[in-house]
């Protein structure tokens, strides 16, 4: 159950982060895939520091996650 909770998260940060970062996105699929592996890790690096933020919590660090590795490929794919 925690992992489709996770998944779930992840991929709703994807699809905010497409709809925050406007410009050249990656289409819904990859929107959602790139919010998947942003979203874990910002889990994973932030979710240490914010403990007991709840379902909302959990939410923003993966979207924080989701947004900066959006901006992370952007810049590689610019360069």
């Amino acid at each position: 159950m925690w992992l489709i909770v996770e998944l779930a998260l992840c991929a709703l940060a994807g699809w905010a982060t497409g709809q925050i970062m406007k410009g050249s996105g990656y289409g819904l699929l990859g929107d959602v895939l790139l919010g998947i592996v942003g979203g874990w890790l910002g889990g994973f690096l932030l979710g240490r520091f914010i403990m007991g933020g709840g379902l909302l919590g959990d939410f923003l660090v993966r979207l924080v996650g989701a947004v900066v590795l959006v901006a992370l490929v952007r810049l590689l794919k610019k360069a």
